[in-house]
């Protein structure tokens, strides 16, 4: 059975629309593309290379996959480029997008149902980066078995959330933190079952 791992970067008010450039997702009116480029330090840096350190295939939303197809297959010479080229894209759209980016797969069908499928085979581990939308839907069918959500310190007010509404409500178990010097938290959290609830009153 294979994993699957989701990983994103978010603002200290939730959204995680266009972090890393204008231009990059101005969907809705979106004006603050670029909120983390200024945070992005050494340590940033290799939370993700740690992340992207074992053999890996990519589960991604049409947008997303738009924007690392468009960048990294001609940046090879990138750190981190290579993992995310030899993987397999497992990409998903309510459409018919052109897959130019090698080893490309459309996900037909019901998006859940295909995720699930795939988890169920044998192979390297699935990874989700970005991908609002698609993170909507694996989240309300409990396929997520890991978050790496790196918070930067900035409000944007506006944008894309990854907890969006119609999140069902679940309990999560912190399993990692750290505290970039640039104020960039850290936190790796795995599913913990139903959210409880209780009372400070007598």
């Amino acid at each position: 059975m294979r994993k699957l791992r989701a990983t994103t970067f978010v603002t200290l008010d939730g959204v995680m629309q266009a972090p890393g450039g204008p231009g990059e997702d101005d969907e809705g009116g979106f004006r603050h593309g670029g909120w983390s480029v200024n945070f992005f330090d050494d340590q940033v840096g290799e939370a993700m290379g740690a992340f992207m350190g074992v053999p890996f295939d990519l589960v991604l939303g049409r947008r997303t996959y738009e924007i690392f197809s468009s960048y990294w297959p001609t940046a090879s010479e990138e750190e981190g480029a290579k993992p995310l080229n030899d993987a397999t894209k497992y990409v998903a759209s309510r459409g018919r997008p052109q897959l130019d980016w090698e080893r490309s797969v459309l996900l037909e069908g019901d998006v859940a149902e295909a995720v699930a499928r795939l988890k169920q085979e044998d192979g390297r581990e699935l990874q989700v980066h970005g991908s609002g939308n698609l993170l909507q839907t694996l989240l309300r069918h409990g396929l997520v078995d890991e978050f790496q959500v790196l918070t930067f310190p900035v409000v944007v007010g506006e944008g894309k959330r990854l907890f969006a509404e119609g999140t069902i409500p679940a309990a999560l178990k912190l399993v990692e933190s750290r505290v970039s010097p640039s104020g960039v938290v850290i936190g790796r959290y795995e599913p913990a079952g139903e959210l409880v609830t209780g009372t400070f009153g007598s």
